[in-house]
């Protein structure tokens, strides 16, 4: 499809401020310069929320979140912390407030602790095997209610100013006199604006990598989070997920002392693939109108790298491609039995497990031959801790579907307006490195709309 405006033509295209993604930080960075009456472009490379299919993942209003499982975790220290960019924690709670308040507008359930005392039992459970639990004040909005909320929060946004260009992939910067004026389209189309602000979004995180390479914008490398998602029957989760629908449980191996954390758990949910670029991934997703009989979480790794390379985008994409290959264009899945016993999964094992795959494109192999040593010990160690508190999680029956993997853009070095190295360029959410969820890359968002304000009134 060709590029095209949602409700507005101009053919000057000279603007106050151009936001480039349309995911919850540009969402919200819009919602921030809106409130002021700033003249505000949104460029957005995928499909309008209407328009977009569910196998449309990574791209399009609302980003990656709109059929992801819907839940917010409403703590400034989940996916991030917002004290780095805030300097106080009171502010950083502040920022959460205003998101849920913003949302809650538009549709977020009532935000709300399951069980508080039981909350404390697990956290006791918890610390008896060196492992953490981190209790949160959590919001489901459920994977098919989510493009309703995006949609309202987009409709509010267009009725105060806010205009949105679709199905445009920006390619280039422009830099005039040291300074961000403007965006170039993958067509050549040049898009001006007074401050540029870069949300692009996990899908965005190789085009970002390329823009520092390519101009003096300032940016460390991130860590990577390597691993698997783990499917186990609702009914071993329930206990848990009777106190918080989306525990966080944080531990260190026992070999290599790697940190290890549970993510994104679909209570009765659904386990799906995500199509990149040249490989393929899983995560999860959870809907209020449709229920399984298991529950899913990722299971992750998080790994720094040093020299010689330390490049952790391209060390994920090297083991994703190879799980891709090896499963022939399908994620890999395993029953926890057969990866201890050194053998792949097959159909006919498959077919008899008490677990049953809710996804069906899949590949039954040994997902040891995908993912690192290193990353395996660690997998099957925390399994084994997160026994001791989930009595049965670690089943020879449980499955494992590989590759999962959190790839976090270069971190874009920003100042307190989150403006990058580059004059008049800002930089918001998980494309760039800023933020690892919902809330966080909102409230990076809003932090780089209040920052622009300021530069504004300077």
């Amino acid at each position: 499809m060709g590029e095209y405006v949602t409700l507005w033509v101009d053919s000057k295209m000279d603007h106050s401020v151009i936001i480039v993604g349309a995911g919850p930080a540009g969402m919200f960075a819009a919602y921030e310069l809106s409130r002021a009456d700033i003249d505000v472009l949104v460029i957005e490379k995928g499909k309008d929320v209407n328009d977009r299919k569910e196998f449309e993942i990574m791209s399009g209003i609302g980003g990656a979140g709109t059929f992801s499982d819907g839940t917010v975790n409403l703590r400034p220290d989940i996916g991030g912390d917002l004290t780095e960019y805030t300097k106080d924690e009171d502010r950083a709670w502040g920022l959460v407030d205003h998101i849920r308040e913003v949302l809650k507008k538009h549709g977020m359930p009532e935000p709300m602790r399951e069980n508080p005392e039981k909350e404390e039992k697990l956290k006791r459970r918890a610390a008896s095997v060196g492992s953490r639990y981190l209790p949160i004040i959590q919001s489901h909005i459920g994977s098919d209610k989510a493009p309703d909320l995006i949609k309202s929060f987009k409709e509010g946004l267009e009725k105060d100013g806010v205009k949105f260009r679709v199905n445009t992939e920006i390619e280039d910067l422009i830099i005039e006199d040291n300074r961000c004026t403007g965006v170039v389209s993958k067509s050549g189309k040049k898009y001006y604006g007074q401050y540029i602000l870069l949300a692009p979004g996990r899908v965005g995180i190789d085009w970002v990598q390329r823009l520092t390479e390519r101009y003096d914008l300032k940016a460390n490398f991130a860590p990577i989070d390597i691993g698997v998602r783990v499917e186990v029957p609702s009914i071993i989760m329930d206990p848990v997920i009777d106190v918080n629908r989306d525990p966080k449980f944080h531990l260190y191996s026992k070999s290599y002392d790697d940190f290890v954390r549970t993510f994104c758990t679909n209570h009765q949910g659904f386990v799906v693939k995500e199509n990149y670029d040249g490989f393929i991934g899983v995560n999860g997703h959870s809907r209020t109108d449709i229920k399984t009989e298991n529950t899913n979480f990722a299971f992750l790794v998080k790994l720094k790298l040093t020299e010689p390379l330390e490049d952790t985008t391209r060390y994920g994409r090297a083991i994703a491609q190879l799980a891709t290959t090896l499963g022939g264009g399908k994620p890999i899945v395993q029953r926890i039995g057969d990866l201890r016993d050194g053998r792949r999964s097959t159909r006919t094992r498959l077919s008899r497990n008490s677990v049953q795959p809710t996804l069906e494109d899949i590949t039954p192999g040994d997902i040891s031959m995908a993912l690192p040593q290193r990353v395996m010990n660690d997998i099957l160690e925390g399994l084994d801790m997160l026994n001791e508190i989930i009595p049965g999680v670690n089943s020879s029956n449980t499955l494992l579907y590989a590759p999962e993997i959190k790839f976090y853009a270069k971190k874009l070095l920003v100042d307190d307006n989150l403006e990058t190295s580059i004059p008049h360029l800002f930089a918001a959410g998980d494309g760039a490195g800023l933020s690892h969820d919902i809330v966080n890359a909102s409230a990076t968002g809003v932090l780089a709309g209040r920052g622009i304000r300021r530069c504004m009134d300077r």
